[in-house]
């Protein structure tokens, strides 16, 4: 068996055209463009990139953009006053919050402070909470993402065993939340599980978001099963190299290792994946390219909730 690859780039695609088309049917038909404010506090680079990323996307879609860049030293009262003044602010319709925040800020409290109609992370408790009653929310864009994979890549969800290596609010319990939502009989497997390859190699639908390179291995995955890999890691050990990725990435993976010291991988041995899922989400080329994709669609159902049916 070699697994079908699910590539997250044709699946982005799909939706930011279908996102541009809906963008340019608010701008003709009801005279506006949705409007998305991004902060970024300090000089974090990887949030540089990503925000980057995001701004860059919503300019290919037509959705305007702002985006405010906090120095590292804001306090937390600072950037609550940000929050709220564009929280109250009509014409905006979606705010990001780059995370993380520097230590001296309070997550918790700007996160809450975010306008729930407005909160196109999906973080707030309101939206937390609507989606855990299978009410209409903004939910999180990578867990919301992985769902597209699946039904754009016509995997049946409903009735299958879904298994979540991860719990974290931001993928592991919102994506337990959106595969139930789809009629999905739902594990969460966390540090503390027991017999951990026990349980994952029942799972029809395996999840892996814990944020350990390569950790999913060939004791952990199900003959013929789905395995939607949501890590991204920096992975460095060039004796490694040949066991973990497919042979034909080999070559690919060790010349970026020595010319930059590191390659990117997910939470799941590639390799033993490919050998024995029936469908596999690479890193990169996954569930990563849907996160920003996601965050378009977000944008336009909260302009549109907002000022169309609010």
């Amino acid at each position: 068996m070699r697994a079908r690859v699910l590539s997250g780039r044709k699946i982005a695609d799909e939706i930011i055209a279908e996102v541009a088309a809906e963008v340019a049917d608010l701008r003709e038909i009801h005279g506006f463009s949705p409007r998305l404010d991004v902060i970024r506090v300090g000089e974090d680079p990887a949030s540089e990139v990503y925000v980057g990323n995001k701004v860059k996307m919503a300019a290919e879609v037509g959705i305007e953009s702002r985006l405010h860049h906090l120095p590292a030293e804001t306090t937390t009262d600072e950037l609550l006053a940000l929050v709220t003044e564009l929280s109250n602010n009509d014409i905006v319709d979606g705010i990001l919050v780059q995370l993380p925040l520097p230590d001296q800020i309070d997550e918790r409290a700007v996160l809450e402070a975010v306008a729930a109609d407005k909160d196109v992370d999906g973080f707030h408790p309101l939206n937390v909470g609507r989606l855990n009653l299978g009410h209409k929310a903004l939910v999180p864009c990578t867990p919301a993402g992985v769902i597209e994979i699946l039904k754009r890549s016509n995997i049946e969800i409903a009735g299958k065993h879904a298994v979540i290596v991860g719990r974290s609010n931001i993928v592991g319990k919102p994506m337990a939340a959106l595969l139930l939502r789809e009629n999905a009989t739902v594990t969460i497997c966390h540090s503390r599980t027991a017999d951990l390859a026990a349980i994952t190699r029942s799972a029809e639908i395996l999840v892996a978001a814990i944020g350990r390179p390569a950790y999913i291995k060939a004791e952990h995955i199900g003959e013929g099963s789905t395995v939607i890999d949501v890590g991204i890691n920096p992975f460095v050990d060039l004796n490694a190299v040949a066991s973990t990725f497919p042979d034909e990435d080999v070559e690919k993976r060790l010349a970026a290792i020595e010319k930059r010291g590191s390659t990117l991988i997910g939470d799941v041995n590639q390799r033993d994946a490919m050998a024995k899922a029936a469908n596999f989400t690479p890193v990169p080329g996954g569930v990563g390219l849907l996160t920003v994709a996601m965050l378009m669609k977000n944008t336009v159902d909260a302009a549109k909730t907002r000022r169309l049916n609010g």
